[in-house]
This record gives structure tokens, C-alpha cells and sequence, in this order.
């Protein structure tokens, strides 16, 4: 029981500083001879808060800068999906895997049953991409030499703390999402939504689209789990610690990241 306690206490002592997700651990017991598993699942819901790159005045190409980072490399950590993923499923919803207008268009009639005037009130794929501010179009973003001194060390931060990650296999690693894996361990989460709770989409923009994607999670779940590890023997809680400690790095480095606003520098 001691173990336990000062093994928690430890875990809690890594994520305290986290404000980006609210995570915890649960230990999962394995079935059918498989070892004890330790997840890190995320309680939190919603969009992210971008800060200042998604509300200051900064140059449109330093925003863009920053969020095509964090979009391109907090789902390593974080259950969290952007605007590709949002534009794919509602491409599956209601335009049958379609992504120009037109075929969009002719999939709403043919096969949803819709008249002109219905899909004339719908959202087509140029209208969903028109809607997304600039800052979040990675063309738009500023290459490093163009960035200040100071956005510049806090996106190097970042990537270094995802080299770190990356350095990892699998085996030792907390933050490891296999969905095999999660549902050999927690037997009827497959019936849960296969989106992540946490998005960087804004609501702004897409609260209707995001609205109707979210609702099978809301009513079922999310895909909430951020990683998991089996232990089969004690000498892997180390190596579980060493990466959760890593983790938690990465996701500060995106803190600082976002709690920065470089027009103040």
C-alpha cells in the first residue's frame, strides 16, 4: 500500500503543472494472462485555449506558425483532433466521403433524398474551408528566420521536447495509443465515438459542424484515452515514469507556447 502511495503521489506530482488537459492514471488488470496495464486518460472536453494565437493582434504569419505546430504534434500526447479530421468525417456524414462542391452537391440529392433547396440551406466543402481563419492555414505560415527571437526559442522548445517522445519505443512508453490494445483492455470502448474529446478547432468558426460530429461522444463517450502501457514486470514502472516525465515536458513546452505573446516581447 505504501508503494502505491508514494507511486501516485509521484504521478500526480508530473501532471499537477498541466493546464492544457485535465489527465489521470488508472491501472487497468489484464485478462486472460495479460500483464497489468497503466492508461493516462484526459477528462477534459472541448476546444483547447490557443491564447494569443488565436486572439492577439500578432502578424497572421507567426499565429499561423505556432498553430501548425501544435497541430501537426499534440495528438503524440493529447487525444485531440484538428481541422482535417473535422473536415474528413463531415465528409463522411454528408457528402460520401466527397470533397468538391459539386459531387458533395449530387450526393446530398442522390442519396440523402435532399431537393435543391435543401442543399442550397446545407454546408458545402468550400464553405467549410472559408470559414477557417488564417491563422489556421499552414501555407500562411512564417518560416523560422521571419519569426522573433522569442516565438522562435519556444517552437524550438517544442520540437525538441517531441524528439524526446519520439525517442521512445513503445513498450516504455505512457503516452502510447494503440486502439487494439485499449479495447483488449477495456472491453466495450469500441462502442465509444472514435473522436477524441479535445479539439483545436475553434468553436467560433464550426460550433454547428462541431456540434454535430461531437454527438455520438457526447451520448457514448470519447476516445478519451491519452496512452497505454502493460507492465509485466516491476522494472518497467521506471521506464513508465521516465516517459510520463517526458510527456509532461512536451505538453508544457506547448504551454509556454501558447501562454506567450510574442507582440509583448
Amino acid at each position: 500500500m505504501r508503494i502505491e502511495q508514494v507511486f501516485r503521489a509521484t504521478v500526480l506530482e508530473i501532471l499537477a503543472p498541466l493546464d492544457l488537459a485535465d489527465l489521470r492514471m488508472t491501472v487497468l488488470n489484464g485478462e486472460d494472462g495479460d500483464p497489468p496495464a497503466i492508461a493516462i486518460v484526459c477528462d477534459s472536453l472541448g476546444q483547447i485555449d490557443l491564447g494569443w494565437i488565436e486572439t492577439s493582434d500578432a502578424p497572421i504569419s507567426w499565429r499561423a506558425a505556432a498553430y501548425r505546430e501544435l497541430e501537426q504534434n499534440l495528438p503524440c500526447v493529447l487525444p485531440i483532433f484538428g481541422y482535417e479530421r473535422l473536415f474528413d468525417t463531415m465528409s463522411i456524414y454528408y457528402w460520401d466521403c466527397e470533397t468538391d462542391d459539386e459531387a458533395a452537391r449530387r450526393c446530398m440529392i442522390e442519396y440523402h433524398g435532399m431537393d435543391e433547396a435543401e442543399v442550397d440551406e446545407q454546408t458545402l466543402p468550400s464553405m467549410m474551408n472559408a470559414r477557417r481563419p488564417d491563422w489556421m492555414i499552414a501555407a500562411k505560415a512564417a518560416g523560422s528566420a521571419q519569426l522573433p527571437s522569442g516565438l522562435r526559442q519556444k517552437l524550438r522548445n517544442f520540437r525538441d521536447a517531441r524528439r524526446a517522445l519520439k525517442s521512445l519505443q513503445p513498450e516504455h512508453n505512457a503516452w502510447h495509443f494503440d486502439v487494439d490494445l485499449i479495447n483488449q483492455y477495456v472491453p466495450g470502448f469500441e462502442e465509444a465515438s472514435p473522436l477524441p474529446p479535445l479539439t483545436l478547432v475553434p468553436f467560433e468558426q464550426f460550433a454547428p459542424q462541431l456540434d454535430d460530429v461531437c454527438r455520438h461522444g457526447m451520448e457514448m463517450g470519447f476516445m478519451d484515452i491519452a496512452g497505454l502501457c502493460p507492465l509485466p514486470d516491476s522494472g518497467r514502472i521506471d521506464d513508465w515514469l521516465t516517459s510520463l516525465r517526458l510527456g509532461a515536458q512536451f505538453l508544457l513546452a506547448a504551454q509556454a507556447l501558447i501562454e506567450l505573446d510574442p507582440t509583448k516581447l
